[in-house]
């Protein structure tokens, strides 16, 4: 762990013995209960070495609000101490202060040392935290905390700012493509902390203090635990939920392009990977294979017998994965009684319409809507046409739900109102609900496996067997270097299936010596990353509606040269999937990421901490991209604790220091940690 400051936070002031007692404490039911000035506090025991907290003013908690907990917590064994001025609250190695103004520290029980304490904003008003009513019952909520100059903090979901360590930095608390917003944080200190609230805000990580904003909502709600980041990801996975196990064929590679537009397209692809001899687990039916959006089934003018199609890729053991949209045009069937059933997201003023779109038989884009997530009988009406038009007539259970922020254009969550509340108070948590409608509806439909790739999730999602990608992004190095920090932080953000489109997403040119080089760099990140999926929208591109499609996208597409390297990491990721298997094993078990950062391993060693541009694949691969044009060598840093071997040379090195390594354009930096036996170099 890097070295914690052991004194008290900056700003951190005890009011026990220097003023009235203004609040009173008590033992309620195992939890520590604090009153004072309208405001009901509550600290109880939830799972081992953690604690909730929950304040709200103005009356008692609300205990049925959306959130990312599950309803039962892991057993822990706790000890409340509620006296007059002071209460405390210990479970296993985290206890938990308030003093007589309710005001909180949280510090690890073996020797009392600071991890995290409340601060105020003035000594005089507001307190750490803050009330401001927005009407309806409803506040904008403000939590602050002390800021440590020492500290560093990982997590949050995924951004594209480029950075892992976020500390410094201002996070829009909102779902945006390319922007998964996951409210939780491990800090270098010892502690991980679940901002348990879906209300659209932000965090300020600044250097004079944390603050955690909620725009609209009823009450504070939060989560901690103390430990090493590794612990914390075993304990946050405890309470939001452990990923199911990865399906075996998920582990290998997904062809993908925007778009194959028939059944014969897709087809022949999937028969030219075969002839080759390419390794190949799944295909992906992209967008605009539908009849009208929010009919969600095969066109049959373009997709004239999926049943045969599905047959014969079963035969050819590949996969096939189809788009889901949570969009539903006026043209669809469904959209009048979806409307009427209350199914889809309101507003506060104005039409349930929401996004402008593309759709079939029309010659200007509609007014599209958005199926209601949060609402059960709108998810149970959803995958009821799933199952209808896929699963049962099909056997296709693997799905691609794109744009599941939902896109919203433009996205003014104060005028939305979802079945859960209003946008601004419940608007973060729409990607997980819609991931729980395929995971419940693949369940009660007796199946096991379930994985669905998504293009933003909430904490928890990774219950409902969520993949997370990175979204639609550019397709140039610094867009490749900024993904190894986003990957990373959804990791420790509890998602553990993650990936990006292979090459990026927006264009790239197969035959441009440039791009091609991009594309080889960035595929042998992808063998190497948690989902192996080729995709993205290459030059030359057609325009955005029914017919559109981009250039090829398949491994053969790239010239000879580049080609023959490409194929190459196909067959070490075919050769790995045993390895892949096992530590998804891990994440479904344990809640250990499948990507790792150096730190969360190596937790000793100081600089692992600020490596952002190297990780470990599981415990025993390291992994250090070439993230720059034209660089055939990089510096790596091998961290203490363990020695490394070079996956391709054999050379071993004594972690603790950096060394430099050859990497000609077919070979990405690997070591193997402590003998570690993988089948990299075949």
């Amino acid at each position: 762990m890097n070295q914690p400051a052991e004194n008290q936070s900056p700003g951190t002031v005890s009011l026990a013995q220097s003023s009235p007692t203004v609040g009173t404490f008590r033992e309620r039911d195992g939890a520590l209960e604090w009153s004072g000035r309208q405001e009901t506090l509550r600290i109880e025991p939830w799972g081992p070495d953690a604690v909730r907290v929950r304040a709200r003013l103005g009356g008692p908690l609300v205990e049925d609000l959306p959130g990312a907990l599950l309803d039962t917590p892991p057993e822990s064994s706790s000890c409340v101490k509620a006296g007059e001025t002071s209460g405390q609250l210990t479970v296993g190695a985290l206890t938990v202060e308030v003093d007589s103004e309710g005001q909180i520290r949280f510090l690890r029980t073996e020797d009392r040392g600071e991890l995290l304490a409340e601060q105020r904003a003035h000594f005089w008003w507001p307190g750490p935290r803050l009330y401001t009513p927005v009407g309806g019952g409803r506040h904008r909520l403000e939590q602050r905390f002390a800021a440590y100059d020492d500290e560093k903090l990982y997590g949050l979901g995924q951004h594209q700012h480029g950075r892992l360590d976020q500390k410094g930095l201002v996070v829009d608390l909102v779902q945006r493509n390319a922007e998964v917003s996951v409210p939780v944080l491990s800090s270098s200190r010892g502690y991980t902390l679940l901002w348990n609230n879906p209300a659209i805000g932000r965090v300020e990580l600044a250097g004079n203090g944390t603050r955690w904003v909620a725009d609209a909502a009823r009450q504070i709600d939060y989560w901690i635990t103390a430990g090493s980041p590794a612990d914390g990801q075993r304990r946050y996975s405890a309470v939001t939920g452990r990923t199911p196990m990865l399906p075996a064929w998920a582990a290998g590679f997904w062809q993908c392009k925007l778009r194959y537009r028939t059944q014969d397209e897709l087809l022949a692809v999937a028969r030219e990977y075969k002839r080759r001899g390419l390794p190949i687990s799944a295909i992906v039916c992209d967008f605009f294979h539908w009849t009208h959006l929010g009919e969600w089934r095969f066109d049959p003018a373009e997709w004239p017998d999926p049943a045969a199609m599905v047959r014969e890729l079963d035969a050819l053991g590949i996969t096939l994965v189809v788009s889901v949209w949570p969009s539903v045009s006026p043209l669809s069937e469904n959209h009048r009684p979806m409307e009427q059933n209350g199914h889809l997201i309101g507003t506060e003023y104005g039409p349930v319409a929401h996004a402008d779109w593309p759709d079939k038989g029309v010659a200007s884009t509609v007014q599209v809507a958005f199926y209601d997530a949060t609402h059960p009988g709108a998810r149970e009406f959803v995958w009821s046409r799933i199952k209808e038009n896929y699963l049962d007539p099909y056997g296709i259970s693997a799905f691609w739900l794109d744009a599941c922020e939902p896109e919203l254009k433009p996205g003014f969550q104060e005028n939305l109102r979802y079945w859960a509340g209003p946008g601004l108070e419940v608007g973060n948590c729409y990607p997980a609900e819609n991931s729980r409608a395929f995971y419940e509806g693949l369940r009660a439909s007796g199946r096991d496996e379930v994985i669905t790739l998504n293009r933003s999730a909430w904490a928890g999602s990774q219950r409902y067997g969520a993949a997370v990608w990175s979204g639609d992004i550019g397709t140039d190095f610094p867009t490749l270097r900024r993904q190894i920090a986003a990957g990373l932080n959804t990791s420790m953000s509890g998602i553990p299936w993650w990936n990006t489109d292979i090459g990026g997403f927006h264009g790239g040119d197969p035959d441009d010596p440039a791009y091609r080089e991009v594309m080889v760099r960035w595929f042998q990140f992808g063998a190497l990353s948690p989902v192996m999926r080729l995709h993205g929208f290459r030059d030359p591109g057609t325009p955005l509606g029914p017919e559109m499609t981009g250039g090829p996208n398949e491994v053969w597409s790239y010239g000879p040269e580049a080609g023959a390297i490409l194929e190459r990491y196909l067959r070490l990721r075919e050769r790995l999937r045993p390895y892949v298997l096992d530590v998804m094993r891990q994440a479904h078990e344990e809640g250990l990421p499948v990507m790792r950062p150096l730190f969360l391993e190596f937790p000793g060693d100081a600089a692992a901490w600020s490596v952002d541009d190297a990780y470990l694949f599981g415990p025993d691969l390291l992994v250090a991209p070439v993230l720059d044009a034209g660089a055939r060598a990089r510096d790596v840093h091998l961290p203490a604790g363990a020695t490394w071997t070079d996956a391709w040379t054999g050379a071993v090195y004594e972690g603790g220091g950096v060394v430099t390594v050859d990497a000609p354009l077919e070979r990405i930096p690997l070591f193997l940690r402590d003998g570690a036996s993988l089948p990299v170099a075949g």
